[in-house]
């Protein structure tokens, strides 16, 4: 319908022309069900508030709850216990190397003394044995002569005396003056012999630690500063989507993040990209439909403010009166219709929705819709055809609701179909056993959907912005409605394309009382 003009008056006959039926005539929107759908008087609904200020940031977190702090600290844990363990592993393993070492060394430097010294008494010791003696004596190195079952300096362990002795050679450590000591004897023959022994009073543990703690620390050190560069290139895609959801917060929508690796943040980017995406989308079809709702509600009320003005100022006499209240009743049930498609709309998703599922046949269901719209039909020349079978279709829902989806789908057909095209309504059962529910099928012969229409058709508005202009559409919450009402009922709803040439709506609803439930 044509905007009127807000300023113009009517002329002082308005109600000569034809004028709308006292009924409803075709509404933008849909049409509320004889079972009592929502109205403009209804239970109230909390509605966001435009313009409301946002909830603050939440507050600065200190430096030690960073990702990045955190990330240095385990690295440097792990390196800290890996430099540990590394140490428990190595150190046993050198002082090893270095007791062997020793114990090999002073090994060679017994049997040498063994080969160089000539057992003779202390008075007849060549020069020679008297100089390795000194020699080894330098190097810290004790020699006892072993003779006769005797040592020619007291400290040695009786053991190793007797041990070499009785020809048998030493090596090991002993406790010689008190100390412990590395020990390697050889035995002489004649029951002689030579021990030398090194005093390990300092110990190798001490040798080893002290050649590996600056090998160890550069190793911390090492892991210290890896931690440092990893955990900011970690933390460094987090602060960029963190940066990113904050202008998202605050209305940009063109921001995007980079897409790097690894994986786990190539999906975060993915996700924040898609969410930008689809807030942009989202955003623009609000506005495109807050535009077509502002649209027909300014229609009836333009209407209705016109013929008051012209009411108020006596335009209309007493004979144009009747015409004239017809006219604005016809209005303003176009305008309840509106507001309370639009509560119903907001109120579909509320836990508190009022549903009232019960055993209903769809087939009785839609022969009283027959009685209703076989009359609306005719009157403007477009047959109504209702197809059910013989037995009864068993469903569980609310037989209010699915009559309302039932008369909006039936509108909304009526609305578009030319004369003499066909409007039929069909209800089948759903399987070859009642437990698979019913089928209701609404389909027309008016100019139907192309494909790219099939995809939108139950978002709000948006075939109401597609043909706005081009055809008769309503305010495009009929669809929207529809498909959450069935939703909520357990059901599903399809469009597609109608054998009579238009578009066919067909809703499936379960018989399983259990599946109503859960899906509400």
């Amino acid at each position: 319908m044509p905007e009127p003009d807000p300023h113009h008056r009517p002329g002082p006959h308005p109600p000569a022309g034809p004028h709308p039926p006292a009924g409803p005539h075709p509404p933008g929107g849909f049409r509320p069900s004889v079972a009592g759908p929502e109205r403009a008087h209804g239970p109230t609904v909390a509605l966001p508030v435009i313009g409301a200020r946002p909830a603050p940031p939440p507050p600065r977190r200190r430096f030690a709850g960073t990702l990045t702090t955190r990330a240095i600290l385990v690295t440097c844990a792990v390196a800290l216990v890996s430099v540990l363990v590394t140490a428990l592993v190595a150190v046993p393993l050198a002082v090893r190397g270095v007791e062997r070492r020793d114990s090999e060394a002073l090994a060679a430097q017994a049997r040498l003394a063994a080969d160089v010294l000539r057992v003779r008494p202390s008075r007849q010791r060549d020069a020679a044995g008297e100089r390795l003696i000194r020699q080894l004596r330098q190097q810290e190195i004790d020699v006892y002569v072993v003779q006769g079952g005797t040592a020619d300096r007291p400290g040695l362990p009786r053991q190793v005396v007797n041990r070499i002795a009785a020809g048998r050679d030493v090596s090991g450590r002993r406790l010689v003056n008190g100390e412990r000591a590395l020990v390697e004897g050889r035995a002489l023959p004649g029951g002689s012999g030579v021990v030398l022994t090194r005093a390990t009073t300092e110990g190798p543990w001490r040798q080893v630690l002290r050649s590996l703690w600056l090998p160890l620390l550069a190793g911390l050190a090492a892991g210290v500063v890896a931690a440092l560069l990893l955990a900011r290139r970690l933390a460094r895609p987090i602060r960029h989507a963190a940066t990113a959801a904050a202008r998202l917060r605050a209305g940009d929508r063109a921001v995007r993040v980079p897409v790097e690796p690894p994986d786990e943040v190539a999906d975060l980017a993915y996700a924040l990209n898609g969410l930008a995406a689809a807030l942009a989308t989202s955003e623009g079809r609000q506005r495109e439909f807050l535009l077509s709702v502002s649209h027909e509600l300014r229609t009836p009320l333009t209407a209705i403010r016109g013929y008051a003005e012209a009411l108020a100022d006596g335009v209309v006499g007493p004979d144009e009166a009747p015409g004239t209240g017809r006219t604005m009743l016809a209005e303003a049930e176009h305008l309840d219709r509106l507001v309370s498609d639009l509560l119903a709309l907001a109120r579909l998703e509320a836990a508190d929705f009022p549903l009232e599922p019960v055993p209903v046949d769809l087939a009785r269901l839609a022969a009283d819709a027959e009685r209703t719209w076989s009359d609306r039909c005719a009157a403007v020349g477009v047959p109504f055809r209702v197809e059910v079978p013989d037995a009864p279709v068993p469903a569980y829902t609310d037989p209010g609701r699915i009559r309302q989806v039932v008369d909006g789908l039936l509108e909304n057909a009526l609305r578009v179909v030319p004369p003499g095209a066909s409007v039929v309504l069909a209800v089948r059962p759903a399987g070859p056993v009642p437990a698979a529910g019913g089928i209701v099928e609404v389909r027309d012969g008016g100019p139907g959907f192309t494909d790219d229409d099939l995809a939108v058709a139950f978002e709000r508005g948006a075939l109401h912005q597609r043909y706005r202009g081009v055809r008769k559409v309503g305010s495009g919450l009929g669809l929207a409605l529809a498909a959450g009402l069935v939703r909520r009922l357990g059901g599903q709803i399809i469009a597609g394309h109608a054998a009579e040439g238009g578009a066919a709506f067909t809703v499936r609803l379960p018989a399983d009382p259990y599946l109503t439930r859960t899906s509400a």
